[in-house]
């Protein structure tokens, strides 16, 4: 028998990978670009919720911050037929990559649908029970089929902010 014949016999059986190798190799393989997928879709939901809600807090603000242009005899008017503070409110929100589901009026995106109420105070204390309101804004949309969401509440003063006109 030739030693050299047998040697490379060897060394080249030993170079080569069985089938059950190769099918544990192909596996491995497979789940890990699974995982990749899971991972990128995981992290483009997160980001898209993220901006959901940065959006509905956005839209909460620009709420409070309105209230802050109303005065005390405008505040105590809400609810009544004089009032100039509406309600409810709608918020569009349009990201860079538009959707091609469409809301109520016909474009693309999400809406924001916000109520707003002012409400006494409810302390207990008589000297300020009357010079305090409390404002709730709400915000609420859809995300995907999961419904959202949000409040902020603050109070109102009579001699508050608002009285601060430059």
């Amino acid at each position: 028998m030739n030693l050299t014949c047998s040697k490379r016999g060897r060394l080249a059986y030993q170079k080569a990978f069985t089938l059950i190798e190769v099918m544990i190799a192909m596996a491995v393989v497979g789940i890990l670009f699974v995982s990749l997928y899971a991972g990128i879709t995981s992290g483009f939901g997160v980001v898209n919720l993220a901006r959901e809600n940065l959006r509905a807090t956005q839209v909460l603000s620009e709420k409070m911050e309105e209230i802050r242009l109303y005065n005390w005899d405008q505040m105590n008017s809400f609810g009544s037929s004089t009032s100039f503070i509406p309600a409810t409110f709608s918020a569009p929100f349009f990201p860079a990559a538009a959707s091609t589901n469409t809301n109520a009026s016909g474009l693309g995106g999400l809406v924001y649908n916000g109520t707003l109420s002012v409400s006494n105070c409810g302390l207990t204390d008589v000297t300020y029970s009357n010079d305090l309101l409390l404002v709730t804004v709400s915000v609420n949309w859809t995300s995907g089929i999961a419904p959202r969401t949000r409040v902020m509440q603050t109070y109102v003063s009579r001699y508050g902010l608002q009285n601060y006109i430059y």
